[in-house]
């Protein structure tokens, strides 16, 4: 009885907001726009758009502190939300995960396809972590299978207006990965 009612059980899903008020991550001088900003919008409408488990939204405090914050939550499993930067040229969609996660990488498979299909800009790849690597940091100490989402470069004017154009497709990209990722029982 009580293996039938863990199996039908909501998973949860923390949905981590990269940044935060005062550090607001990347930033694309020419349009004014923060990581943090964008991050946080996306993260509500994400919310909004899932159906088959529960969203807990995770605001950082500190970035040491982030990966105990979300171990208490219990979360079945983790994304992170983020824009990459480097020198307004590059484009491109990657997702991070930890080198030794099977989990974590079916997830990042699952992820960087929906967000390729939404975006339609470059695919950088997955990329496996490891724990002194960027990203390296939450990966390694989570306890649940966690990626990171790169959809675009933010300080990329063509990148970014993309993602601002086609922005709720970017919603459902995530909306329906984290609805697969329980439906198919990868968590």
């Amino acid at each position: 009885m009580v293996i039938y009612y863990s199996f039908f059980m909501s998973k949860l899903v923390a949905l981590v907001i990269g940044h935060h008020k005062k550090m607001k991550g990347a930033r694309n001088k020419d349009l004014g726009v923060w990581e943090f900003d964008f991050n946080s919008k996306l993260a509500k409408r994400i919310q909004q758009k899932v159906t088959q488990g529960e969203v807990e939204l995770v605001w950082r405090d500190t970035y040491r502190e982030l990966p105990w914050k979300i171990n208490r939550i219990g979360p079945d499993f983790i994304i992170s939300l983020h824009c990459n930067a480097f020198n307004g040229k590059v484009s491109g969609s990657e997702v991070l995960y930890y080198h030794t996660s099977t989990k974590g990488k079916k997830i990042a498979q699952i992820l960087l396809k929906e967000i390729v299909n939404a975006l339609e800009l470059k695919s950088r790849g997955i990329k496996g972590r490891r724990k002194g690597g960027r990203g390296g940091y939450l990966l390694y100490y989570t306890y649940a299978p966690c990626v990171i989402g790169e959809p675009f470069f933010i300080d990329n004017n063509e990148d970014l207006l993309c993602a601002q154009k086609k922005f709720e497709k970017l919603v459902s990209a995530y909306a329906r990965t984290i609805d697969k990722v329980i439906t198919e029982g990868i968590v």
